[in-house]
């Protein structure tokens, strides 16, 4: 447990705007960096959306496309991210938490399952969705903390005028003709992104400190690795099911195969040492919400876009095994590798400082991939990052290894 205070400041006059209950987490105890089943469920819902902008993304190859796919990614990160900080105050096993969690779950599933035509009729009820989603968890957590903890009173105080700004140009966007639409998404997206960035900062108010913050670092690592295999889960899924909708076929077992090397390969990058490494360096460190803010959440979103983008690549392969190649499907194939093998390098960087050989040797063996795939089939240049990805993490265990790192100490 790596919380800066060991209790919370005394409480407010009892006549203050509030929940009278004390709902934070307890701390000095187990409780407080416990992942609970409620934050478990909210999770699922985030299966389903991640399927849809796979499908979304692979339908729409296009600059725009990509664009609205990058933008959609990072709006359901930030949704994930905001309400992880929020479980990680307040405690999950309290009824009024647990049962706010469940009702953001059921906004988060409206978020769901209208992310596909969000650029489609669908805009407006995305937009009111995820704006509900935003302003109600914070609206919640300010009625939450205000008796108890007025730091994080102030903060969230910030964080709402923020959300409230960034809201009119989601819902002007989803009103405006489809042409405004995603510029208008784009500066909600980037006063969220950018708010976070500058502390909150509102005039009048000041800006929150956030390397002071009280937090768990082991719940956000956790939550965060948990978010990892929620995405490569969704990858296997989207894999699955284009894989049982056409016949089988040499070229389509293959595809099949290599899109689980790479999902295993991307696995063992995060999970054989790169996971402990950041949990051991967040529990550790005097500020954890700097490591929170750059790599759980920044870097994170990278590694989650690499993720999406893979799982649209590896549909392509199944699909296209033998096509032509085109710009979309070269961009697609290595960028989902090159995003994540580059999040993993920056994770690196910012948790442990360090600056690996072989991430450095995976950007540069895939920008070779991308400047030879017109000489390639789908099949073939999805072969090439696959063994990329897999040297890659091969690389790093046999020098853990060798330098006799065992499981117990690694990272």
């Amino acid at each position: 447990m790596t919380r800066t205070t060991s209790n919370p400041p005394a409480a407010s006059p009892a006549g203050r705007f509030g929940i009278r209950r004390n709902l934070l987490r307890p701390d000095d105890s187990t409780e407080a960096d416990r992942v609970t089943y409620v934050e478990l469920f909210f999770d699922l819902i985030f299966v389903f959306a991640l399927t849809q902008l796979s499908r979304y993304l692979y339908e729409n190859q296009s600059w725009e496309g990509a664009f609205e796919s990058a933008m959609l990614v990072l709006a359901l990160w930030w949704v994930w991210v905001y309400t992880t900080w929020v479980t990680n105050w307040l405690d999950p096993a309290k009824l009024p938490v647990r049962g706010a969690v469940l009702g953001l779950s059921l906004v988060g599933f409206v978020v769901s399952v209208s992310i596909y035509e969000s650029f489609g009729d669908r805009g407006i009820v995305f937009a009111l969705a995820y704006t509900v989603l935003q302003l109600g968890r914070t609206v919640f957590m300010l009625a939450a903390v205000s008796r108890h903890n007025p730091e994080l009173r102030r903060t969230f105080t910030r964080i709402l005028a923020w959300l409230a700004l960034s809201s009119v140009f989601w819902i002007v966007g989803a009103l405006l003709p489809l042409e405004y639409r995603l510029p208008l998404w784009l500066i909600a997206l980037a006063i969220e992104y950018l708010s976070a960035g500058l502390g909150f900062r509102v005039p009048g108010l000041g800006a929150s400190g956030i390397d002071d913050w009280n937090l768990s670092g082991p719940h956000i690592a956790e939550r965060s690795a948990l978010f990892v295999i929620i995405a490569l889960g969704e990858s296997l899924l989207v894999t699955g099911f284009a894989f049982v909708n056409q016949e089988s076929s040499p070229a389509g077992i293959l595809g099949m195969l290599l899109a689980f090397a790479a999902s295993v390969a991307m696995w063992w990058l995060y999970f054989d040492h790169s996971e402990r490494a950041g949990a051991k360096a967040i529990a550790a460190a005097a500020d954890p919400g700097r490591i929170a803010r750059l790599a759980y959440t920044y870097v994170h979103a990278v590694i989650i876009a690499g993720i999406v983008l893979t799982s649209v690549a590896d549909k392509e392969v199944l699909t296209h095994p033998d096509a032509e190649m085109t710009l979309s499907t070269a961009v697609v194939l290595v960028g989902g590798p090159l995003l994540y093998v580059l999040g993993m390098l920056l994770f690196r960087l910012v948790v442990a400082r360090e600056l690996l050989v072989s991430y450095l040797v995976g950007v540069a063996a895939l920008l070779v991939a991308f400047a030879v795939a017109f000489t390639l089939s789908p099949l073939q240049l999805g072969a090439v990052t696959t063994v990329v990805l897999v040297i890659v993490a091969g690389w790093e265990t046999v020098v853990r290894v060798r330098r006799g790192t065992d499981d117990e100490k690694a990272g």
